[in-house]
């Protein structure tokens, strides 16, 4: 056995990535969801609701994506080329400054 198929377990840094995404996009879409929800029914300011609503359309979107996202990360280790996660990695990012921007527009607006 070569070094290198010592340390490469076909398959399984790919499903563990996969799944580091869709606890990633679930927490997004469900947080933003419900922070949302609470927002509306408190009566807090369009900002804090739009904010957690982008932070939920962006975990929606992230979830779809993951197959997509695993197939290219299987194909890109196997041919030895370098990983892009550009958009996700945007999209991760745009959810989690929605969820920011909400919860602070959430604590500056408390009576």
């Amino acid at each position: 056995m070569t070094a290198e198929e010592e340390i490469w377990d076909r398959g399984l840094q790919s499903e563990r990535t996969r799944m580091a995404w869709v606890r990633t996009a679930v927490a997004l879409s469900t947080g933003g969801l419900g922070a949302a929800g609470l927002a509306v029914r408190h009566g807090l300011p369009a900002l804090a609701t739009a904010a957690f609503a982008l932070s939920a359309l962006c975990g929606g979107v992230l979830l779809i994506r993951t197959r997509l996202r695993y197939r290219r990360v299987q194909a890109a280790l196997h041919a030895g080329r370098p990983l892009d996660a550009g958009l996700d990695a945007l999209l991760a990012w745009l959810g989690t400054l929605g969820v920011v921007a909400g919860a602070l527009t959430f604590v500056f607006t408390i009576r």
